[in-house]
């Protein structure tokens, strides 16, 4: 490892706050990128795409579970291999935790490979995952998003991959794809990525800010109009300026309550 200049801590102050100037303008770009994408253009999705899932045949709109948004993760699992891409196992060893929170954002997040279910089934029963999972097998979905690849491409050694076509021989790659179901029921495509521009993703924040609603935080923009213990969503009440929670008074008064009652003769 390069071995840095030794300063005292004044010196290193001044340099730490130089960098932080350059961290704050990071900080601002990316949020202003994410502003940016949110105003992109959808693509209405008139193709009838099925899935195979625990529960028997999946459409798209069945995927999105009630909710309005629907993040997709294309995890390269191909039909016959032993076990997914290492890249996107661990990109979702990461998102395992955040889709408590996604589920409370009106955001479903599903993953999809084209491997049949009982690969798919097999590979996340030892990874020990809770997402939901469902195969595109027989589908045109990879393909029609730009995850999956014919013999002939491969043959070629030329796919069109994130936006151009470029040198590949594998037949699958990653990527995420974002879409968004209004009161009708209509479904559009608003967002996908792939290549590089996933590592940056990882994360509940990461996640939403490539959704149509985006982080959607209320007044100042601050976690705490949302965010709860994971175990505290149902639970009501507050998170105050601290960050810490509290609990809904009304909950104390009637168990209080309920207590008295039990005391008195009956």
């Amino acid at each position: 490892m390069h071995h840095n200049q030794i300063v005292s801590r004044e010196e290193w102050l001044v340099a730490r706050k130089a960098y932080l100037a350059k961290e704050k303008a990071f900080t601002k770009a990316y949020d202003e990128l994410s502003r940016q994408l949110r105003e992109l253009p959808w693509v209405k999705v008139e193709k009838k795409y099925v899935f195979d899932g625990a529960n028997g045949k999946e459409t798209l709109a069945d995927l999105f579970g009630g909710r309005s948004q629907l993040i997709i993760n294309h995890f390269m699992l191909g039909p016959g291999w032993k076990e997914g891409c290492v890249g996107c196992s661990f990109g979702a060893d990461q998102t395992e935790g955040a889709l408590i929170h996604l589920a409370h954002r009106d955001v479903a997040y599903v993953v999809v490979s084209r491997a049949p279910l009982s690969e798919i089934e097999a590979y996340q029963k030892r990874m020990g995952w809770r997402f939901k999972w469902v195969s595109s097998n027989g589908s045109d979905f990879n393909y029609d998003y730009h995850v999956s690849f014919t013999k002939d491409e491969i043959a070629k050694g030329e796919v069109y991959y994130n936006y151009q076509t470029q040198k590949f021989q594998s037949e699958e790659d990653h990527g995420t794809s974002v879409f968004y179901k209004d009161e009708a029921g209509s479904i559009f495509h608003t967002y996908s990525r792939y290549g590089r521009s996933g590592d940056t993703g990882g994360g509940t924040y990461g996640l939403l800010d490539i959704t149509p609603k985006g982080r959607d935080e209320g007044p100042n923009e601050n976690l705490t109009n949302w965010v709860r213990h994971h175990d505290k969503y149902e639970a009501g009440g507050f998170v105050d300026s601290t960050g810490r929670y509290q609990a809904p008074k009304s909950a104390d008064c009637c168990h209080e309550s309920a207590t008295e009652s039990s005391k008195r003769p009956s």
